[in-house]
């Protein structure tokens, strides 16, 4: 047999995941406030990006034209002038809304309230803090601190103690005695209660100090705490000889005290939703407006390209490859907000009954159903909605809420969960709070009244899912 060499030519395709492309899946996924900080980064990094300025871009760009002849080889400025033409995405932002960038100027010229300096800048106080700042108040020994704050450190977020008091004593190197004498007086520091190993103790810790000396109210709290919770109040009135109006005063009297009195300092900030979009209705239609509030509008710095004069091959590779850089980021800005625009279009379009009159009216959708109509990938329109609020005439909503799975009619048609829900929701608000409606009657009313097929286990479940309790928990007996 003989062997022989013998080229062929073959021709496929592939997809290569390049840097860029990955970069612009990324800004796709991005929050608004995460993309803000990327791009501030990336600012940062690149000489050749600059933020302009409204009122002084068009100037600049004709002074950087200007530049690019006379100066350099006459190949290295036909390159920069194809790079400034395509380099066009200054405009990005204002590129996709329903209306001009003049009225969305208007819009936006709103007078503010301002904020103290120190006002912005105050921390919040830790419970941690809060604590060992009225240790060092007292007169503890430096022992006692030093027990003080093993406790302290074992404290849950709701300011229970978490640590058992062998464990206490083993940290802090001293004896159970010591540890249950430092932990008796850090109970009554405020928050009155805190660490407390029980809800009990916690509320018998505030009974004392408050100078509550009822005893029927101190067993309450000590021995009947889960009867209380499970309104068993029939067998409690019997027991301590009381009439039921007696005990509705000892249980308003309970619900004065605080059973988790840690939570008022948590250790996390507040996180504030930052819509993407505005949505309003405008003349009968309905209009979008992307949020351009502290987005930088980009721009190729070319002057500062024109004046460098590169000495070597790898500062022009490095000036060439910035400028690829800069110029792809803007592109990638500009393809997130016209795909963010697009997608927001086509909701506005399926969901139009939400946004005339409320979630009531949210109907079944899928992201296949946006990904046909405008074009494009499933996985580009999940990416797109992820992380992205919009701001509609009900309130602000993430763009995932829109996509919901769908329950039959008795008439063939379907609707969708989130309406299911928001009807479950406004039966249960309107019910008599001595006899709560059970998730079995509520079905049979979304059967009989608007002809929604629906078992009993998926009201619970919806319910469970709204966070709202069971008819027997719901039930007010006074």
């Amino acid at each position: 047999m003989a062997l022989e060499l013998r080229q062929q030519l073959k021709l496929s395709q592939q997809l290569v995941m390049t840097p860029q492309l990955q970069q612009a899946i990324k800004l796709l996924q991005l929050s608004r406030l995460e993309l803000l900080e990327s791009v501030q980064q990336e600012l940062l990094e690149n000489p050749l990006l600059e933020e302009s300025i409204e009122e002084d871009r068009q100037p600049e760009r004709t002074m950087a034209e200007d530049n690019l002849g006379p100066t350099g080889n006459s190949s290295d400025a036909a390159m920069e002038k194809e790079l400034l033409k395509n380099a066009e995405w200054d405009d990005y932002l204002g590129d996709f809304a329903s209306t001009g960038r003049q009225s969305q100027s208007r819009e936006s010229e709103m007078p503010e309230e301002g904020m103290a300096f120190d006002a912005r800048l105050a921390s919040k106080p830790s419970l941690e803090g809060h604590l060992g700042w009225q240790m060092r108040l007292s007169n503890f020994t430096a022992k006692e601190l030093e027990i003080g704050e093993s406790i302290v450190g074992s404290l849950n977020s709701s300011g229970y103690l978490r640590a058992s008091l062998e464990e206490l004593a083993q940290m802090a190197g001293a004896s159970v005695p010591e540890v249950e004498t430092v932990l008796h007086r850090l109970q009554r520091f405020d928050p009155v209660g805190v660490a407390a190993r029980t809800p009990s103790e916690c509320l018998l810790t505030q009974i004392e100090v408050y100078g509550y000396e009822d005893t029927i109210l101190i067993e309450l709290v000590r021995d009947h705490l889960e009867d209380l919770e499970k309104k068993r109040y029939k067998p409690l009135a019997k027991k301590f000889h009381i009439t039921m109006e007696k005990l509705k005063e000892y249980l308003e009297l309970i619900q004065t005290l605080n059973p988790m009195p840690g939570a008022s300092y948590g250790s996390g900030d507040p996180i504030f939703v930052s819509p993407d979009a505005f949505v309003y209705k405008y003349g009968g239609e309905f209009v979008i407006i992307l949020n351009e509030e502290g987005m930088p509008r980009l721009n190729v710095n070319t002057t500062y390209m024109a004046e460098i004069n590169p000495k070597n091959d790898k500062d022009k590779d490095y000036l060439q490859d910035k400028m690829r850089s800069a110029m792809w980021l803007m592109k990638s800005l500009y393809q997130r907000q016209r795909t963010l625009y697009k997608v927001l279009e086509s909701i506005v379009k399926f969901q139009r009954e939400f946004f005339e009159e409320g979630v009531t009216r949210l109907r079944p959708l899928i992201l296949k159903d946006v990904a046909d109509d405008i074009s494009m990938h499933e996985s580009t329109v999940s990416r797109i909605t992820s992380n992205k609020y919009v701001a509609t005439p009900h309130g602000i909503f993430e763009l995932k809420f829109f996509f919901n799975s769908s329950l039959d009619l008795d008439d063939g048609g379907t609707v969708g969960s989130e309406s299911v829900k928001a009807m479950i929701k406004r039966i249960i608000s309107g019910e008599n709070a001595k006899k709560p409606i059970s998730d079995e009657a509520i079905a049979d009313m979304l059967k009989d009244e608007l002809q929604i097929n629906i078992a009993r286990r998926t009201v619970a479940k919806y319910r469970t899912a709204m966070g709202i309790e069971s008819s027997s928990k719901r039930k007010e007996i006074f």
